[in-house]
């Protein structure tokens, strides 16, 4: 997968797709509580409905739990897009 841009260093660009806006605001706010973040921008998920929200990141000004499981440097061990990302 290419990316147009890169997030400038110490941020992670995040897309949350969802079945209602509700639900994707619901995540939101839980990254929100762990970094800071921009406004959220959201739009339609497709033919099926749904929302896509966006938001970025700024993964060098954390709060807890986001520090102490930054610091342990926990992975997923998950290296490859999912098949239906674009």
């Amino acid at each position: 997968m290419e990316y147009d841009h890169l997030p400038t260093r110490g941020h992670a660009e995040v897309r949350i797709v969802a079945a209602t806006p509700e639900v994707a605001r619901r995540v939101a706010e839980v990254l929100r509580r762990c970094f800071a973040s921009t406004e959220q921008r959201s739009y339609p998920a497709g033919e099926g409905g749904g929302t896509r929200l966006h938001l970025t990141l700024d993964t060098a000004r954390t709060a807890e739990p986001a520090r102490s499981w930054l610091a342990a440097g926990e992975s997923t061990g998950q290296t490859s897009a999912h098949a239906d990302e674009v």
